[in-house]
């Protein structure tokens, strides 16, 4: 991967941070989830300086380490009844602002393209629409739960389309990489996120906003949304 100009860790590094801490802030500041999070954001990043996502060749791909745990995790708060109570206890409010950071995740990987660490095919100029989920989400944020106009109806519709538009670009990325299902981009596979601290997007990134809209659906259709999101 060609060196890239500074800002662009830069950004994509506050990036994560803004995620951990409006995340940290949905869970009302609960120390196991943010010494939990913590640890496996220094793994990962240990991983990808030590550049052992990059050997291909292994079976299975050294890449699924990125992606599941976070999975597995997802998986069990919505299979047990602790982990549903947990889902319960999250303020969906906070959850829904989050999709914020989707707009520098965004600009990331089109700067990526442009220095060829990324195929096209993953940005806006491409198949990804993901922005728009988070060029939206603050007006979502405002008249679901500031200034409340969206009914429950509205605000459940969006948060199924986001979901669907980032199963979207994940699906693409994952087809992307320079592994033996590979798909797409092979002017230019996916290798950026083999790299630190780039591996910081699926391997959190992309969890943290796929559990915020799978917590803000089940509470949605559940009708437990109030009485913190006032709709």
């Amino acid at each position: 991967m060609e060196t890239l100009p500074l800002y662009v860790p830069v950004i994509f590094i506050a990036t994560t941070i803004l995620t951990l801490v409006l995340f940290y802030k949905a869970t009302a500041f609960s120390k196991p989830v943010i010494i939990l999070t913590l640890t496996w954001l220094a793994i990962q990043a240990a991983l990808g300086l030590s550049g052992f996502y990059l050997n291909e060749s292994t079976t299975p791909p050294r890449f699924g380490l990125v992606l599941l745990p976070p999975m597995v995790f997802i998986a069990t708060r919505f299979l047990t009844q602790s982990g549903r109570s947990y889902i319960d206890r999250l303020d969906i409010r906070t959850l829904t602002l989050l999709h914020i950071t989707r707009i520098p995740v965004e600009l990331t990987l089109y700067w990526l393209f442009v220095h060829k660490a990324v195929p096209q095919v993953m940005t806006f100029e491409g198949r990804n629409f993901d922005i728009l989920c988070g060029i939206t989400a603050p007006i979502v944020y405002y008249f679901g739960f500031v200034k409340p106009v969206f009914g429950r109806k509205v605000l459940l519709a969006w948060n199924i389309i986001c979901l669907l538009v980032l199963a979207n670009i994940v699906t693409t990325a994952v087809l992307s990489t320079p592994l033996p299902f590979q798909q797409f981009g092979f002017e230019q596979p996916n290798i950026a996120l083999f790299y630190f601290p780039f591996v910081w997007l699926p391997g959190f990134l992309v969890p943290v906003v796929l559990f915020s809209h799978l917590v803000a659906i089940r509470r949605l259709m559940t009708k437990r949304a109030a009485p913190q999101t006032q709709i």
